[in-house]
C-alpha cells in the first residue's frame, strides 16, 4: 500500500537471501515466468522480506515486481472496519480478497502484458490503479496474509513468527491502533493464516532461517 512504513532489518535481508538461493535454483528448471508467495501473520515482516528479495534479484540482473495482496481486498481500508463488524469476526479471512484480480495480475505477468494493478493509498483511503507492464519483469513476488493460497504460485514461503511477537514493531510502524476489536481481528487472522501453513514449501523460522517444510 502507498503510505506503508517499512522497517528493514538485516534479518529480513538474510531471510530474503535464502529465498533467493532456492528460487534461482528452481527457476533454472522452470519453463515459465516465476511467482513467489510470502505469507505470515500481521506485522511479521512479509513486506520487508519481499522488498529485500526484489533488491537481491536486481543485484542478480533480474527484475522482480511485488504484488501486495493488501491492495486486493474487496473493501477499502475505510470500509473494512464497519463491514467486518456488521458481518462478524468469522467473516475475516481469505474470502475478503478479490482473488479474481490477484490471479488476473499473475496471468498478466506470465503473459508479459500491460496490467492494471490495485494500489490502495493509506493516507487517503482511496483505491488507486497502478498501470504497469510485465514485459521485462522476470519474477513476481506476491506477499500478504493469505498469499500462498493461490494455486498459480511456484514457491510458497510461510513466516512462522506470530503477531503477538511483533506488537512493538507494529506500534512503531504506526500501523496498528490496538483495542478489543482489533485484538479479535488479529486472533481471527491468525487462525486463518495458520490454517494455510500446510501449503508452504519453505518456512521462515523465528530466527529468520529458511527451512524446507515437512
Amino acid at each position: 500500500m502507498l503510505g506503508d512504513v517499512l522497517l528493514l532489518e538485516e534479518t529480513h535481508r538474510a531471510a530474503a537471501s535464502q529465498i533467493l538461493e532456492v528460487a534461482l535454483a528452481k527457476m533454472k528448471v522452470t519453463n515459465h515466468k516465476y511467482v513467489i508467495a510470502v505469507s505470515g501473520e500481521s506485522g511479521t515482516g512479509k513486506s520487508e522480506i519481499a522488498h529485500c528479495l526484489s533488491e537481491l534479484f536486481k543485484e542478480q540482473g533480474l527484475k522482480a515486481k511485488i504484488l501486495h495482496s493488501d491492495n486486493c481486498y474487496k473493501t477499502t481500508p475505510h470500509e473494512r472496519h464497519a463491514w467486518r463488524q456488521a458481518h462478524g469476526v468469522k467473516s475475516i479471512g481469505y474470502t475478503e480478497y478479490n482473488w479474481d484480480k490477484i490471479e488476473e495480475n499473475i496471468e498478466d505477468f506470465r503473459q508479459g502484458r500491460e496490467a492494471k494493478m490495485p494500489c490502495v493509498d493509506r493516507l487517503t483511503d482511496q483505491d488507486d490503479i497502478l498501470l504497469t507492464h510485465f514485459k521485462n519483469i522476470d519474477v513476481l513476488i506476491l506477499e500478504g496474509l493469505y498469499a500462498i493460497k493461490s494455486d498459480m504460485v511456484d514457491l510458497r514461503v510461510f513466516i512462522e513468527i506470530t503477531y503477538q511477537e511483533t506488537k512493538k514493531a507494529q506500534l512503531k510502524r504506526g500501523k496498528e491502533v490496538m483495542n478489543e476489536w482489533r485484538e479479535k481481528e488479529l486472533a481471527r487472522e491468525q487462525e486463518v493464516v495458520q490454517s494455510l501453513k500446510e501449503l508452504a514449501n519453505y518456512l521462515i523460522t523465528r530466527d529468520f532461517k529458511l527451512v524446507a517444510a515437512k
